[in-house]
């Protein structure tokens, strides 16, 4: 399997833009491709997965023990081509100071060349500063060439290739121009998902066709076929045929629709059946589902449009009302309190389950790793939001999670919230972190067949 890593020197180096227009390049040559996303990002695959037209999974050294980072990478790259692997942050930027998590630990674990992506953009010589900076800092990380990204013309970029050849001996794969339409909007928790964008196909076109003009593509595929090096095969048990007779439905649609590929792919070997559903547009669940599973997304966009879909909202609270399970992270737990309150004061009725609220806010109000003790058992999970819940007097529910920040113990909360056959919590978590979680999350599933 070739394989080949694109990290950066820092986030907002154009991992994303340049990774994805190599992928669809890659794909319009008629290669197979297995698209990767290092780390717990949910936008960044998606962006991979319409590039090239295949299915892109996380790989997160941080969520996952060695053992299944292998496993999954085999699973998902077999067959195909080549591999490509965006990375997360800055090459060597992890969930603490030990490189834990980070693109630099993945390509040490999956023996993979690594292609860093430079912001040359007022820089000249100083570039190779930072290039060998990079390169000496870990010797063990095999970085196999670069990528110019913001260059202003070719002529400037072949003058920069001489200097970085010379001083650093490492190779200049191309470069990327300063190009407008190559930036992607932004807003609080990255890119705009691609459910959102316009004209995307355009927009895969005209960075792709970029990319084949300035990047040298033959160069990089002899990179990652001359540095192949294999990886134990892994071979992981995992509980069959639990799932059987179930009939969950999922949301997905513009408000919801972070979910790990691995988690949804397990729940349908395990014999799930996964039904489409959407909050916003539907007027009411999918017939014959046993449960739901409603992830995270953007409730705090579309909370107009989700709030005026009253019969969806009815259905849905009744279901539950009458014991229908339910396992609902973060977006989904939003969308389960009585309302989303925005920034500007306005406030948008939601499900109304929990007797709660739910309120927008300018910071972050939990980034990061975490173990989830939950039943007895732990999990690592990850959670990024920007709202916090406001509780009433009285609660109806109890809290199941307690959770604790990894690399500094002295941070803890409960999350977590149980009524009836209801659990939903702003942790993401990765059902391959820990089997006996997603095999009670399947338990929860199943009382409604009992």
């Amino acid at each position: 399997m070739k394989k080949i890593i694109f990290a950066g020197t820092g986030s907002g180096s154009g991992k994303t833009t340049i990774s994805t227009a190599i992928m669809r390049v890659f794909t319009d040559r008629g290669k197979k491709v297995a698209p990767f996303k290092t780390g717990p990002d949910f936008i960044d695959p998606k962006f991979h997965a319409i590039a090239s037209r295949s299915k892109s999974w996380n790989l997160d050294t941080a969520l996952n023990d060695i053992d299944t980072v292998k496993y999954l990478f085999q699973k998902n790259s077999k067959d195909c081509d080549i591999a490509i692997i965006e990375g997360v942050m800055g090459l060597y930027d992890g969930c603490g100071f030990d490189q834990k998590g980070s693109t630099a630990e993945l390509s040490l674990i999956l023996k993979a060349p690594v292609v860093l992506i430079v912001d040359a953009k007022a820089i000249s010589e100083s570039i190779c500063a930072v290039i060998l900076g990079f390169k000496l800092y870990n010797p063990e990380v095999n970085i196999k060439g670069v990528i110019l990204n913001n260059i202003h013309d070719k002529n400037y970029y072949n003058s920069l290739k001489e200097l970085i050849i010379i001083k650093t001996g490492i190779q200049c794969l191309g470069y990327f121009p300063i190009n407008q339409f190559s930036k992607l909007n932004e807003r609080h928790l990255g890119l705009i998902p691609v459910e959102e964008q316009i004209n995307i196909e355009e927009y895969f076109k005209k960075i792709s066709g970029i990319a084949a003009e300035t990047i040298d593509m033959d160069l990089l595929e002899k990179i990652a076929e001359d540095n192949r090096q294999v990886i134990e095969d892994i071979n992981l048990k995992f509980p069959e045929n639990i799932g059987k007779n179930l009939r969950i439905g999922i949301a997905r649609d513009k408000a919801f629709n972070f979910y790990y590929e691995d988690n949804l792919s397990l729940m349908k070997e395990t014999g799930i059946d996964l039904v489409e559903f959407s909050p916003m547009e539907d007027k009411k669940l999918p017939d014959g589902i046993n449960g739901l599973y409603i992830g995270g997304g953007f409730p705090e966009i579309f909370t107009r449009e989700l709030s005026e879909n009253k019969l969806m909202l009815v259905d849905i609270y009744n279901k539950l009302e009458n014991s229908m399970p339910c396992y609902a992270e973060c977006g989904g737990l939003m969308y389960l309190t009585k309302c989303i309150k925005d920034m500007a004061g306005n406030s948008y009725n939601t499900v109304g389950f929990f007797n709660v609220n739910c309120i927008m806010t300018t910071k972050l109000q939990r980034f990061g790793y975490v173990d989830v003790e939950y039943e007895g058992i732990t999990t690592r999970a990850h959670e990024f939001h920007y709202s916090e819940l406001e509780f009433e007097k009285e609660n109806n529910f109890v809290f199941k999670y307690n959770i604790k920040k990894i690399k500094d113990n002295d941070q803890q909360w409960n999350c977590g919230l149980l009524r009836k056959n209801v659990l939903a919590a702003y942790p993401h978590v990765h059902f391959y972190s820990n089997f006996i979680f997603f095999i009670k999350i399947v338990e929860l599933f199943r009382r409604n067949l009992l």
